[in-house]
């Protein structure tokens, strides 16, 4: 924990004092490859890049047309998009997949980790707002369906400089589990729209 906490500083004071470049060339040079964790992870995209270098403030029509540019890249499926609410809780509260000891392929959702999800949480994140009562609010038509598929799928499409991981678009989630995820959210027997 410790070394952990001292390396945050070293590469928040790296950050403050080097440009974004430099600090992108510190990542290359000291970390290694293992496993499925392989250097591309710390290389930024361009939509990533555009975050960065306009501090998560790009200019409104640039953000407009990158955003139409990440719609393009979500693949809707047919029908329904609800899936089982009860597999969507196991992959919101899992945390396996994409570690370097990990297997590829699709791993867990870790969505606890930045939202609030069911009223008895004691801990959670705060990077994303809560979602309680989440479909009790909005409805489970098939516009929010696909909205939320979507925003799951790949954020960028509807916030250009959202902190929410691409979860289909990286494949860190397959579409079945992303349309479980959606049944937690909209499904009125899921713990998420509890009162």
């Amino acid at each position: 924990m410790r070394t952990l906490l001292f390396s945050a500083v070293l590469l928040s004071g790296i950050a403050c004092a080097q440009s974004p470049v430099d600090v992108q060339k510190v990542l290359q040079r000291d970390f290694q490859a293992r496993g499925q964790a392989t250097m591309e992870r710390v290389v930024q995209d361009g939509l990533q890049r555009v975050c960065t270098d306009t501090h998560d403030r790009p200019p409104s029509e640039l953000a407009r047309q990158l955003e139409a540019d990440q719609m393009k890249t979500i693949d809707f499926p047919q029908g329904s998009l609800i899936g089982d609410w009860k597999r969507g809780e196991r992959i919101a509260q899992g945390g396996r997949g994409l570690t370097w000891n990990d297997k590829p392929g699709a791993g867990e959702g870790s969505c606890y980790n930045c939202h609030q999800l069911a009223p008895q949480e004691m801990s959670h994140g705060t990077i994303g707002p809560t979602l309680l009562r989440f479909g009790w609010m909005r409805g489970n038509g098939p516009e929010m369906q696909r909205y939320v598929y979507g925003k799951i799928y790949n954020a960028k499409a509807y916030n250009l400089c959202s902190q929410m991981p691409r979860l289909g678009y990286s494949g860190t989630l397959t579409s079945e589990q992303i349309k479980d995820l959606v049944g937690l959210l909209l499904d009125p027997e899921s713990p998420v729209n509890k009162q």
